[in-house]
Formats: structure tokens, sequence, C-alpha cells
């Protein structure tokens, strides 16, 4: 099981932690490092879990968290704090969070958590699963609870990275996405590598999702980047 996760942590050496971690664990990870920029996500995009710091810059994350609920967005909290008395969890659960795990952590505990908070939006991992965590374009088909790829009904193997990849282009599709958004949203790199690794990751996705297809979904863009699309 892995999923989408938004991270809002401020403590960039926690947060670089926690994604690692998670990223290991084969889930997407965004992250936020204020609460302003936490809350435009939460309410922006489709997470499946939220793991939020309750001190935050800009906004705090109780301040976030009942704005998230008061804009209707239930996509499971867990709430992390060094503030771990009985009174705090409870203002946090009262906030509306759907867990709370005191500083410090160990990650082993925290992904347990993420993986319950997973399985109880997917109605106990026997029911049948929310439409937005399937993803399509077409006859492809990605789902981001089972991560299974398929197109026209054939299975397609996807490595970690692919997965990420093509999840990025699905939510994205009818859109030219560039290098840059790539590198930030699959690879987590906020500079420019100076390596081919997105053209090389594209070009095996294309081999795998159009090879043998009479409509192609991969796109190049000259001189802007990539597009997922019908046309």
């Amino acid at each position: 099981m892995a999923g989408r996760i938004l991270l809002v942590e401020d403590d960039a050496q926690i947060a670089d932690y926690i994604a690692r971690g998670l990223d290991e664990e084969g889930f997407t990870v965004d992250r936020a490092g204020n609460g302003r920029d936490g809350l435009f996500l939460a309410t922006d995009s489709q997470f499946d879990v939220v793991v939020l710091d309750r001190m935050l810059p800009a906004m705090d994350g109780l301040a976030l968290l009942k704005a998230m609920r008061a804009a209707e967005v239930q996509t499971p909290v867990i709430m992390l704090s060094a503030l771990g008395s009985t009174d705090d969890r409870v203002a946090g659960l009262t906030a509306g969070a759907d867990d709370y795990l005191p500083k410090p952590f160990s990650f082993a505990e925290l992904l347990a958590r993420v993986q319950a908070l997973m399985r109880r939006g997917a109605g106990g991992g026997g029911t049948a699963k929310p439409q937005d965590t399937v993803l399509r374009c077409a006859d492809l088909e990605l789902d981001r609870l089972t991560r299974v790829v398929k197109r026209g009904g054939r299975k397609i193997a996807m490595q970690p990275r692919e997965f990420r990849l093509l999840e990025y282009m699905l939510l994205h599709q009818g859109e030219v996405v560039t290098r840059t958004m790539l590198l930030e949203a699959v690879w987590d790199y906020h500079f420019d590598p100076g390596t081919n690794v997105i053209d090389v990751h594209i070009s095996r996705l294309r081999r795998k999702i159009d090879d043998g297809e009479v409509q192609a979904l991969f796109h190049t863009v000259r001189g802007a980047g990539y597009r997922l699309g019908t046309e």
C-alpha cells in the first residue's frame, strides 16, 4: 500500500527524515515548510494522508487544520508535536486531527499510523475504493492505492520512481509539464542536476505505455516539456 502524502513541517532535518523514509516505502511526498503553503496544497490537491506539524510559521498547525475542515477537506491528518500532554492531544483531536503523534517518534511508528489511516480510508482494504484514487487517461489506468497500472487491461510493471512520474503526469494530463516541475515534484530537486534523468524515465514510460498501441499518450513539446493526453 502506498499513496500520496502531504508533509507540512518547518524543521528541514525532520522533514528530510520523514520524506526520505516515505519515499523509500513508495509514497509520493509533497512538502510545505509553513502553514500558509500547507493550507494551499491541502485544499488544492488530493492527498491520502496529511502529516502536519503543530508549531508552524505563517499559520500554526491547529489553525491550518481548522481551516481544512471548514473547507470540507476530509483528508486524514496525523498531527506531530513536541507538545504531548493530554490537553494538547485533546486540542489537536478536537480541531479535526485523526491521530496525534508526540515528538520524538520513530519512523516505524509514523509509517504504521499512516498505513492504518489509509486502510481506514479505503474501507479496511476490502471494499470499493473512492473514485479519486484511480487516475485515467483514455485506456490507461493507475490505481493509487494498489499501485497497479494497466493499459487496455494489460498490466504494466512499474518501478517506484516511474509510478510517481506517471502519477504526476496523470494528475496534470493535458497540460505541458516542464522539466523543473518534474524535478521538484518527482525527484524533490530544487535545482537542475545537469543530467538526462527525466529524459531517461520518460523514454522508459513511453516504451512501456505507448509501444504497440494505436494511440500515443506521451508527447514531447519541443522546448517546453512533456504532455500526457489523447491529442
